[in-house]
């Protein structure tokens, strides 16, 4: 515990060292956390929040960032962002997320100009350091800010801290955009995204609020945890789940034995000998 409020200590310094931010809110944890301590920290005049609004961003991502926002008096603003516009990234190659960022990072660069605001943050953690992360290099490239990382905090700080400030979204699943369901080198599209949102959706409403749905095309590839593969094959939560996705588009739908794993669709890109952008 000690050494959690030491970084504490060490990010409301930083925090402080900023002066003003526009910070990159998700609606995850990590950005919640970052939002809600600028505020503490600077005081509501020196911050404002944005989250990105896109066929690539849940609705429910939308829906927490607000209710934070709202719950700890965090200015906050939505934007429309146009990544979908932009043919290298619906092509989705495997640095997809560095054309995302792009456009996101040049927006809030904007908006901190326009309200003259210092700096740009994400929430990038210390974790995320050791993953592969092509949006990295499009932070770094915009001059964007980590404090969390710089300071050390582990994803398990962030949750840590983000429960003792009663941040309500503190133990939420992380939640990638929905684009990174879809494999690489396959076009990402709002069709695409939007169906996997409606299958993820109809998922965590049965009780698995740890799910993915992996776009194959015409299959869905569902992933849970594997302590939950047992109720999911279960003969009528099975047919269910079946009748549901193939309303959705789907014409066929299997479950991953292996189970859940976050960024699986990376292991592609890890495999190759890629490594994440530090």
């Amino acid at each position: 515990m000690s050494a959690l409020r030491d970084r504490t200590r060490r990010l409301e310094a930083a925090l402080q060292d900023f002066e003003s931010v526009v910070v990159a809110f998700s609606g995850g944890v990590d950005s919640a956390l970052l939002a809600v301590l600028a505020v503490r920290t600077l005081g509501a005049d020196k911050v404002l929040a944005v989250t990105a609004r896109s066929p690539s961003v849940a609705t429910r991502e939308l829906d927490d960032a607000r209710a934070v926002a709202a719950a700890h008096e965090v200015p906050h603003l939505v934007v429309d962002t146009t990544e979908f516009d932009d043919p290298r990234y619906v092509a989705n190659p495997t640095n997809r997320c560095y054309y995302c960022k792009s456009v996101l990072y040049r927006r809030l660069a904007d908006l901190a100009r326009q309200r003259a605001l210092r700096n740009v943050l994400s929430g990038t953690n210390a974790d995320d350091l050791h993953d592969y992360r092509p949006g990295l290099q499009a932070g770094t490239e915009f001059g964007v800010r980590t404090p969390l990382a710089d300071a050390g905090f582990t994803k398990a700080d962030v949750r840590l801290l983000a429960r003792e400030l009663g941040v309500s979204i503190a133990d939420k699943p992380a939640s990638p955009c929905l684009s990174s369901r879809v494999p690489y080198h396959e076009a990402v599209t709002p069709t695409k995204t939007a169906q996997i949102e409606r299958a993820e959706q109809f998922l965590r409403d049965r009780g698995f609020p740890v799910c993915r749905v992996r776009h194959h095309g015409d299959l869905a590839r569902i992933e849970v945890p594997t302590e939950a593969l047992e109720r999911l094959l279960e003969p009528a939560q099975r047919s269910s789940v079946d009748e549901a996705l193939r309303a959705i588009g789907f014409r066929h739908v299997t479950i991953d034995l292996r189970g859940f794993r976050s960024g699986s669709l990376n292991e592609v890109v890890l495999g190759a000998g890629f490594r994440a952008h530090r």
